[in-house]
């Protein structure tokens, strides 16, 4: 017997496209933020690497789940997730240079 799981491709897709739009807009709002006045706005910067990790790290986990067996989207889903670990590398050696001197 044959169980059927509740998951579509189709769904996780609308959801990452959503995702991929609200953090987006947050992102380019923090970043306008913190360019235009970096010495009030330095906080932002760690907060926007880390909404970028985490928005890499959910794309590489959405790629390995949905695409199990295609082996260039197992590939790309590995790059997003290699990617997410060294942007939140980036993004805590930067919180601990700028919120460890606050």
């Amino acid at each position: 017997m044959v169980v059927k799981s509740n998951y579509s491709p189709r769904k996780y897709g609308a959801f990452l496209d959503w995702l991929h739009i609200l953090m987006g807009i947050a992102i380019v709002i923090m970043a306008i933020f913190a360019f235009t006045n970096p010495n009030e706005n330095m906080v932002l910067f760690p907060m926007i690497f880390f909404l970028a990790a985490v928005l890499n790290l959910l794309t590489g986990w959405a790629y390995l789940k949905l695409y199990p067996r295609m082996k260039k989207k197992r590939a790309s889903g590995a790059a997003y997730l290699a990617a997410g670990a060294l942007i939140l590398i980036l993004g805590v050696v930067s919180a601990i240079s700028i919120w460890g001197g606050l």
